[in-house]
């Protein structure tokens, strides 16, 4: 399981640029909460390969699944607590749970720092809800 600024992040296939040239369906970790994205620890080497020598062609655009074997999507997000394909909400509620859990136990080891950071993560996921739920709102409303 991958973390960004205490949230797990959700296992997805992205786009990335590297430099000009854009690498399409890339095994991508994400972070709900402050949106930071990353390559997928088991194909990051193969990324890096791909985009120099991507970059090195001139290519504009780059399938990576054309050039790199990688594992099953179910094998590759496994360990991912979230993947895309959920419901936006349930991510974020899933994540919320987490950071009670983890508030509870931070509060219980005496941690401050870790509680402040982790109230920080469950204002942000509270706004994000918030905006998830407006946005369902507005699209019942039409």
């Amino acid at each position: 399981m991958s973390f960004c600024c205490g949230a797990s992040m959700i296992g997805t296939r992205g786009t990335l640029k590297h430099i000009r040239t854009r690498i399409h369906n890339v095994p991508v970790l994400f972070c709900p909460v402050c949106h930071r994205t990353e390559v997928h620890y088991l194909v990051e080497d193969e990324y890096e390969i791909l985009a120099e020598y991507a970059h090195g062609d001139g290519a504009t655009d780059v399938d990576f699944l054309e050039y790199v074997e990688t594992k099953s999507d179910r094998d590759l997000f496994e360990n991912c607590v979230s993947n895309e394909e959920e419901d936006p909400m349930d991510v974020v509620r899933n994540q919320i749970d987490m950071a009670l859990d983890l508030l509870a136990v931070a509060k219980t080891i005496g941690d401050e720092e870790w509680e402040e950071q982790l109230k920080r993560r469950l204002q942000m996921l509270g706004n994000r809800q918030r905006k998830l739920q407006a946005k369902r709102t507005s699209k019942n409303k039409s």
